[in-house]
Formats: structure tokens, C-alpha cells, sequence
């Protein structure tokens, strides 16, 4: 985890569906910000998607983690999000919507979360606006990793101004990206969520 509570937790309940969507969350922030090791990968052989797109891509997931191992998923993480200067894909809210680390998104970002009671790790080198820091900041509101279970229209408006108008666009760009391997069906995942979420919210 890259980010925490500034207050104290409060235990609550979760629905089922959820849950769910926070595991896909958290599953994605992990995926996003750390290169995974072998245990990572054998948890995510052992994923079963049901039925529909978001099955059959974390299926696809799981059939891709079986071909591979920690130094050839550490490479292919290197060349996407590190590269020589910076990745093929830069998974920063700013970079998306200004085409510059370090702007205004990230600051609206730093204050809304104060707002929510949830701040950066110390030690934590990736600026807050990382699309795995955003997914983490969704699962812990969604289960009350931040004190307590956000209402449905708190998920909606952080959601909304922080991720709905560029998370989709850069889970397709990783979806499509030319070293992308295990990390396709990533962004598969990831983009399915994204349309998934904007769609329920829209109707809420």
C-alpha cells in the first residue's frame, strides 16, 4: 500500500458486490505499482472470472501468469513504466490530463484526500496521482480502509474528479501497449472496471 489512514479505523461491513470491486481495485493497484513476484503470480494463476468481459479477461490474466516468471514480468514492468528516460506508459493523472508530471491534478488530488483522511506513506517515492495509488484510494473507501465505508456518493465524486476523465484512456493504452504481456489483460481489466464504474454512477 502506498497510502493510509489519518484517522482512526472503524470496522463495517461490505456487500458482496463490493467486495468485489474493491478486490479488482486493490488486485490492479498492486499490479500497477510493484513488479510481482512469484507468489504474486502463482495467487494470480489461481484467478476464475465468470462469465462476461470482465471474466474472460481476468481468465486471460491467469492463463498469462502461468507462462511466466519474476525476471521476464520484471522486465517487461521496466519497459512500460520505467523505460530509458520514462516507460511507454506514464500512469499519472497530471501526465493524462496536462501532458506534465507534478500539476494541478496531483494538488486537487493532495487536497481532496486530506479531505477523506488518507495521506502518502512516508518513504513512498510515486507522486499520490499514480493510477495504482488512485485504485488503492478507491478499494480502502469502498471497505473502510480509511476510517470507515465512504457513502456511495463520496465513491462517486472522488471517483468522478479524479479518475473518470482519464483512468479508462490510459488502462487502454496499457491494454494495447507493444511490450504489454501479462500487463494486456491488466488493462483489459482495468478498463472494463473503469466503463463499469462510470456506468453505475452515472445511474446512481
Amino acid at each position: 500500500m502506498t497510502v493510509e489512514a489519518t484517522i482512526e479505523m472503524n470496522s463495517q461491513p461490505v456487500s458482496p458486490e463490493d467486495q468485489f470491486r474493491a478486490d479488482l481495485y486493490s488486485l490492479l493497484g498492486s499490479l500497477l505499482l510493484e513488479v510481482p513476484n512469484q507468489t504474486t503470480l502463482d495467487q494470480l494463476c489461481q484467478l476464475q472470472g465468470g462469465d462476461g468481459e470482465v471474466g474472460s479477461a481476468v481468465n486471460a490474466l491467469a492463463q498469462i501468469a502461468k507462462s511466466m516468471d519474476p525476471p521476464s514480468v520484471e522486465r517487461e514492468f521496466n519497459v512500460l513504466f520505467i523505460g530509458m528516460g520514462r516507460g511507454e506508459v506514464l500512469p499519472y493523472a497530471s501526465y493524462y490530463l496536462t501532458g506534465f508530471l507534478h500539476e494541478k491534478p496531483l494538488a486537487d488530488l493532495r487536497n481532496s484526500m486530506r479531505s477523506h483522511g488518507i495521506q502518502r506513506k512516508d518513504g513512498i517515492p510515486e507522486p499520490e496521482d499514480h493510477l495504482g495509488s488512485l485504485c488503492e484510494m478507491m478499494a480502502g473507501m469502498i471497505t473502510g480502509g480509511f476510517g470507515q465505508v465512504m457513502p456511495l456518493q463520496s465513491q462517486k465524486e472522488f471517483f468522478n474528479a479524479h479518475i473518470a476523465t482519464w483512468a479508462a484512456h490510459c488502462f487502454s493504452d496499457l491494454e494495447k501497449a507493444e511490450s504489454a504481456v501479462l500487463y494486456a489483460p491488466v488493462g483489459s481489466l482495468g478498463r472494463l472496471l473503469m466503463e463499469i464504474e462510470q456506468e453505475s454512477f452515472r445511474i446512481e
